[in-house]
């Protein structure tokens, strides 16, 4: 079972990415895995509506998927949901990934979370038929644990997506859909964390990891696309049109950018508005802030410039 998955800070255009895949021969892009026990299981959280627009739990897809294993069982969502919050904060990733290379013992629970994280992948993929599964659930830590299942059950990749700060902090000024507005400071907090977190995941080898900037995808679509494709193992055309476009058809996300609602031919391209939209002092904290790593990325620090 190939599993790609995206990690990185929210709002850096994993959706978009995921959905142009998606569209790829014999690849499913499932959202943010991770939160389908809350949303699809518990129905706890803030958004239940699967990417084809039907609840989740009334999905063609999710609701034969949540029939099965452990998925079934709504105690076991709220057990997955306590090592969630217990094992895979940004701040854990050293220790996952650690266990994952062998330095250090796999707790039990852990090592049953990834296992039954396997099964949920088995099941999505023999309902859908796919090949390649694209999870954009952004957990560092959890990309951590489950690399250390690499080689007996799933096949991981990890593609690894940043957004320039700046773009991050102008976007959380407003709120989107059921995505609520975070303040500068906070929003560069989390940047920092978890691509820093993110980083650490280069250690188990070129092979299983990847770095792209979104704002090289938005500038060149087609290209980057293909690079993942051949990082991925996903066979057959690439989805994105010379011109840019790429034709979008229905998914079954669990979660995510309420963009992956979008039908139809749709333009990949930058969204530079935070050059000249975003107030200064918000561009001055984050600029500060993110400063040596905007640098490790490739992007400029000196205000009003881009990357």
């Amino acid at each position: 079972m190939r599993v790609l998955y995206i990690t990185g800070m929210m709002r850096c255009g994993s959706t978009m990415i995921g959905n142009v895949l998606g569209e790829a021969a014999r690849t499913l892009h499932v959202g943010e895995l991770h939160f389908l026990w809350r949303n699809g299981v518990l129905r706890s959280g803030t958004n239940s509506s699967c990417g084809c627009g039907e609840t989740v739990t009334r999905c063609p897809l999710w609701s034969a998927v949540l029939t099965t294993g452990v998925a079934a069982d709504p105690h076991a969502a709220a057990a997955v949901e306590a090592v969630q919050s217990a094992r895979l904060r940004a701040r854990h990733t050293p220790a996952r990934l650690a266990e994952s290379l062998g330095l250090r013992r796999t707790p039990p629970d852990v090592e049953w979370l990834t296992g039954v994280t396997a099964d949920l992948y088995r099941a999505v993929a023999a309902a859908s038929g796919a090949d390649v599964l694209v999870d954009g659930s952004k957990f560092p830590a959890e990309a951590a644990a489950l690399l250390g299942r690499d080689g007996t059950d799933l096949d991981v990749r990890v593609l690894h997506v940043v957004r320039d700060a700046r773009a991050t902090t102008f976007s959380y000024r407003k709120d989107k859909s059921y995505v609520t507005r975070m303040s500068a400071h906070r929003s560069t907090g989390y940047w920092a964390a978890v691509n820093a977190a993110s980083d650490l995941l280069a250690l188990a080898g070129r092979d299983r990891y990847l770095r792209v900037r979104h704002e090289d995808f938005s500038a060149r679509p087609r290209e980057v696309v293909q690079r993942i494709m051949a990082f991925a193992g996903i066979q057959g055309a690439n989805p994105v049109a010379e011109d840019g476009t790429v034709e979008l058809g229905v998914n079954h996300t669990v979660t995510g950018n309420p963009d992956r609602f979008h039908r139809g031919r749709v333009p990949i391209r930058s969204d530079g508005r935070w050059r000249t939209e975003l107030d200064w002092k918000p561009k001055a904290l984050t600029t500060a802030a993110a400063g040596p790593q905007l640098l490790r990325y490739g992007y400029r620090v000196r205000a009003g410039r881009g990357s």
